[in-house]
């Protein structure tokens, strides 16, 4: 595509950039010099190549825009304003404070038109692939000869500093080797951070880093020049069989007179002189704050004409693709609202007592049966499928040249853990994860955002305690499962047996508003009751009751409830009425009502003991002050499971001396 820079193109160019300056000095925090910097790139995508409609930020053909760097979300906040996102000025003006919608990075779910939450650098990358995984999966699945009604391109914005990152590699590594060619970085290639330069610490050659990965990698030496951005966006549109990089040299701060291309223009207000000779450098007024020249805004307002008609067009299209295929369109549509088809509860398995299996064993059998009815179930693990049992049956494999339902992430769990946000942010697609549950922190940045944004995310943990056994404390998880719990609007699950895990999986598949992971056993448990685990849903229940009222209450999560209920029949032997709560989910069980936990655990009963292979940090809360913990508050060792159980006192000879102790006996 031409493109003749015009004098309305340079004052639309610099209405961000006035704006970008204002909203950072007015809130006295902020990044300024970026902004400036990608103003002319973002101008001309979202005005030239971006196909987006304001008035219907969620229409499903929509390209998704990411800013990576989201610091920079003045320059968001500034398009968003101007294309007629809804976002008034008045809420530029209040960057940064409470209660506005321009927080200090941009928040899913809380300004209209921002895809995904971004400032953890690195992770918008890992987005955008993503986003782009889950436009090729459904365009696979829905579009036919002559309705593509799935065709749409990610474009994400990133800095030096998201390039570093370690999950931008992993991320861009596989969307290399998938061949993502609907996917668009646009490098920032500012050579400035906080601390200066980035040769302090940086000074390989990115364009070739990705080449290796397998991408198109295409040049823009001068981020000012708008004919030379609009040839590489075009050339990026055409597909190659590889997502493209954009390697696009920037000044940051630019024009500014005193602090452009220094790290001064980075990560605090340029101050009020620099700002007004910057101003005067671009024709404006110095005196004026927070202009918007009416031409310029009548220039952006085309962005929600041609909006307008690209989603008119495209619903034209739909409605003869449902013409033609009305099965597919409903589906497509059921897809988008995040529907469940029906009967998939009715899928899920019933396991019977009297055939040991470990939870990672059943909860792949609860998988299989659900991906039997829920189509647009897709997911994989980090390499170790074989170990999760996270293979989907029949499913086939997403790779290059194929768009099955199993993905094979490779050693890469931070990378997997965005790349999952971003599938879900894009929506249609309802996506799990999984490593061994150690491996969780090498995903937890992730994991936090999947559970900021709200994202229903599912994630598979297997190997959860030291019943790893001989593979030793390296890979033996002790604080995991406390810290996950720790993570605001994260649910964790760690069930007994296999017909919790069947209830596990039911919450998951029904919370829509975060994240879940599910802490499953390497070694086998006995198969409990499975109408007394239907409790295991309102995440503890009273697993066993004792023989009269209760004296004294025994708590347990996992493998450590068959303790408990040995322990129980030890203390029933000896005249203490014990009761066993199986509590798979703090979080589920905190969800219920008052009257409930009441029921489950009366605060009458102070005597009380939880049993679980991890640290007691945090069980303060269920047992109380009069109450013990039974746990690991040191690291694993090598050894036979059933050896490491008894080394660390989960016996029942211990659990009934503590037990005793806390009933004062």
């Amino acid at each position: 595509m031409t493109f003749a820079a015009t004098n309305i193109d340079k004052l639309c160019i610099d209405t961000i950039r006035c704006l970008a300056m204002d909203g950072v000095q007015k809130a006295n925090s902020g990044h300024p010099g970026t902004p400036m910097a990608q103003a002319p790139a973002a101008y001309v995508l979202w005005t030239k190549f971006l196909k987006h409609h304001p008035a219907n930020p969620l229409w499903a053909d929509r390209d998704r825009f990411v800013l990576s760097c989201g610091h920079v979300s003045m320059l968001m906040y500034s398009l968003l304003h101007l294309a007629g996102y809804g976002l008034p000025l008045d809420e530029l003006k209040a960057f940064r404070q409470w209660g506005s919608k321009t927080p200090g990075h941009p928040e899913f779910g809380h300004t209209a038109g921002v895809e995904t939450t971004t400032g953890p650098l690195g992770q918008g990358i890992g987005n955008a692939v993503g986003m782009a995984i889950a436009e090729r999966w459904l365009a696979d699945r829905f579009n036919r000869p002559g309705f593509k009604v799935v065709d749409h391109h990610t474009y994400v914005f990133a800095g030096d500093g998201d390039v570093m990152e370690g999950i931008a590699q992993e991320a861009a590594s596989i969307a290399g080797h998938l061949a993502l060619e609907k996917l668009v970085l646009l490098y920032d290639n500012n050579s400035i951070t906080i601390e200066g330069r980035t040769d302090l610490a940086f000074t390989e050659d990115v364009g070739k880093r990705f080449e290796a990965y397998g991408w198109r990698v295409l040049k823009v030496a001068d981020g000012e020049n708008l004919e030379a951005l609009a040839a590489a966006y075009a050339e990026a549109a055409t597909p190659c069989g590889k997502p493209t990089l954009i390697d696009c040299r920037t000044i940051i701060g630019f024009p500014a007179p005193t602090k452009k291309d220094t790290h001064g223009a980075h990560g605090s207000p340029l101050g009020e002189p620099e700002i007004r000779a910057t101003k005067e450098i671009l024709g404006w007024d110095p005196d004026g704050h927070f202009v918007v020249p009416a031409e310029a805004q009548a220039h952006w307002n085309a962005c929600g004409t041609r909006g307008a008609a690209a989603e008119g067009a495209w619903k034209e299209l739909f409605a003869s693709y449902r013409a033609a295929f009305p099965e597919l369109a409903a589906e497509f549509e059921a897809f988008m609202r995040g529907e469940l088809a029906p009967g998939w509860q009715e899928a899920l398995p019933v396991f019977q007592p009297g055939q040991d299996q470990a939870t990672r064993e059943a909860g792949g059998k609860v998988l299989n049966a659900l991906a039997g009815k829920l189509p647009n179930l897709i997911g994989g693990s980090a390499d170790l499928a074989p170990s999760n049992n996270t293979h989907l049956k029949d499913g086939g494999d997403f790779g290059p040249r194929a768009s099955g339902r199993n993905f094979h992430w490779g050693i890469r769990e931070h990378g997997m853990g965005a790349v999952l946000n971003g599938m879900a942010l894009h929506g249609g697609l309802r996506v799990f994860g999984a490593t061994f549950l150690i491996f969780s922190d090498y995903m937890r940045p992730s994991v936090r955002l999947a559970a900021l944004m709200g994202l229903p995310v599912d994630y598979v943990w297997t190997h959860d305690s030291i019943g790893v056994g001989e593979d030793g404390p390296t890979h033996q998880p002790v604080e995991q499962v406390m810290t996950l719990r720790m993570i605001p609007n994260m649910t964790l699950i760690r069930p007994a047996d296999a017909n919790e895990t069947v209830e596990a999986w039911r919450e998951a598949m029904a919370h829509a508003n975060g994240p879940v992971g599910l802490a499953l056993t390497r070694q086998k448990l006995p198969v409990l009751d499975p109408a007394k685990a239907k409790g295991a849903a309102k995440g503890a229940y009273v697993l066993e009751e004792a023989s009269s009222a209760p004296r004294l209450i025994l708590m347990a999560t996992g493998s450590e409830v068959h303790l408990a209920l040995q322990a129980r029949k030890a203390l029933e032997a000896d005249g203490i009425p014990t009761r066993v709560v199986s509590m798979p989910s703090w979080e589920v069980f905190a969800r219920q009502s008052p009257a409930y936990r009441e029921e489950v655990l009366p605060r009458a009963i102070t005597a009380r003991v939880s049993i679980e292979a991890g640290v007691t940090f945090g069980w303060e809360k269920w047992v109380g002050f009069q109450g013990a913990s039974i746990g690991l508050d040191r690291f694993g060792a090598s050894a036979p499971a059933e050896v490491l159980f008894e080394k660390f006192g989960f016996t029942v000879e211990n659990v009934v001396k503590v037990a005793k102790g806390v009933a004062g006996l």
